[in-house]
């Protein structure tokens, strides 16, 4: 037996890309949840759930998107929220980023192989000291969590009983950081966090751990090294903090005019509209969470959220979508084309042609995943056309929200939202080096011939 386990590992080890292994952390992190989800210990009625319930669950803690069949409180007992919770920092950190992560604060050492793994599993734009940089993830982590759950637990605690309110402030701050956007406010009979649309405090702070951990961790690093010099910023954090200001701001004007104005944000006083404004913009990117009902906004703010939805946040963060990054490329590079410019610039640097083709890449494929999901779900499951596209595009860049279609869709429907979920978690250039990997590239040899573009 001691020997087939060997061969095993053996195999894994050697015969697996980088990208496979953390691709495979993902699946086993999935039916280990999914199989616990699905035991009668998991519900608070003591009845077994059934298996792609459990799995869609699983699927959407560990890819931090937030998407449920059932309400997280009402369903789920103490030990199934606790799994749950495991999945949400599991998925936000990824298994095998977790493993190493906390081996290297054992001070165990990294070998090639396990440097290769962790750069793949952030995305890593080059070169770092990776034991500094787990170690910087690991602790930044906890430590913003730890101050998430002890800002919510002044609110949380009186409100819900001691026990109570540091459960609720925990799993909340880890949620939020981690993107997830999963709720334990089901027995208020309200969704997600519409009962604190007015409370500004609870905004803040859940707003505040989203966009930190919808940062990126290479963020992380270049502003605790560099501090508040922000000329000496890489390119990357010069652009992620640009475009995520951008995107916070821009949006919650958007949302407050659209909404205030005759919309469903009429009956809130000026104060109440302004922070539903901000906590949107900031949620609808990744997170989940929402303060107000989505399905009562106007068409005008829903194609709004569906764009914030697809952006998502930066590369090397728990976020989802195409990223903050791929959006500024295609927005530096449309004035470069029209002012016939070779190369891209911002900030005083260019950008390399590869970075377009690669930004053009994921949009094509996000796209042509989303026009397929749609389909599917509009004819198999009878959705209307803009519940299924605002579900697709929620399932797909690992936001979560919805617009209440979740728990009526059919066996076919949710396994199209399994799949996009993993799809949006894993990213487009990991699911596509794998499909690839067994294809060497060559260079073509073809005649080159122009075609007429616009």
């Amino acid at each position: 037996m001691l020997i087939h386990v060997n061969k095993i590992k053996k195999f894994l080890r050697d015969s697996l890309s980088v990208t496979q292994k953390i691709v495979l952390s993902f699946i086993l992190i999935i039916l280990a949840g999914a199989i616990l989800l699905s035991l009668p210990i998991s519900s608070r009625t003591g009845e077994a759930t059934p298996f792609i319930d459990a799995l869609f669950t699983a699927v959407s803690a560990s890819c931090v998107t937030g998407l449920v069949i059932y309400d997280t409180y009402v369903h789920w007992s103490f030990f199934g929220h606790a799994v749950i919770l495991v999945l949400i920092q599991l998925g936000g950190l990824g298994l095998m980023g977790a493993i190493y992560m906390i081996g290297t604060v054992r001070n165990k050492k990294m070998g090639v192989k396990e440097i290769e793994l962790l750069q793949e599993s952030y995305s890593s734009p080059g070169p770092l000291g990776m034991r500094a940089f787990a170690k910087t993830i690991l602790f930044g982590t906890l430590t913003f969590e730890a101050a998430g759950a002890v800002l919510l637990s002044f609110r949380f605690v009186p409100e819900f009983g001691f026990w109570r309110g540091i459960c609720f402030s925990v799993f909340h701050s880890v949620s939020a950081f981690c993107n997830a956007g999963f709720d334990l406010m089901g027995f208020k009979g309200s969704g997600s966090l519409t009962s604190y649309t007015g409370d500004v405090y609870v905004n803040i702070v859940i707003m505040l751990l989203i966009i930190i951990g919808g940062l990126g961790f290479f963020v992380w690093t270049d502003v605790k090294k560099k501090k508040f010099r922000i000329s000496k910023y890489s390119l990357h954090t010069k652009i992620v903090l640009s475009v995520t200001a951008l995107l916070v701001f821009l949006p919650s004007l958007l949302f407050f005019f659209t909404e205030y104005f005759g919309g469903s944000f009429s009956s809130f006083s000026v104060g109440e509209s302004v922070t539903a404004s901000f906590f949107q913009s900031v949620t609808m990117r990744t997170a989940g969470f929402n303060s107000v009902d989505l399905s009562a906004m106007n068409d005008g703010s829903v194609l709004i959220m569906m764009f914030l939805m697809l952006i998502g946040g930066s590369p090397g963060s728990t976020a989802g979508g195409i990223k903050t990054t791929t959006f500024a490329v295609f927005c530096i590079a449309v004035p470069a084309v029209l002012k016939k410019r070779e190369f891209p610039e911002a900030f005083g640097r260019s950008l390399d042609k590869d970075v377009m083709k690669k930004a053009a890449a994921i949009l094509s494929v996000y796209i042509a995943m989303i026009i397929t999901g749609t389909v599917i779900m509009c004819i198999s499951g009878g959705v209307p056309l803009k519940e299924a596209a605002f579900e697709v595009v929620s399932a797909i860049a690992t936001v979560g929200v919805s617009m209440g279609v979740t728990g009526s869709l059919n066996v076919l429907s949710k396994i199209v939202v399994i799949l996009l979920m993993f799809f949006g978690r894993i990213g487009c250039l990991s699911m596509i080096a794998i499909l690839g990997a067994s294809y060497a590239q060559v260079s073509s040899k073809k005649p080159i011939e122009n075609i007429v573009i616009g």
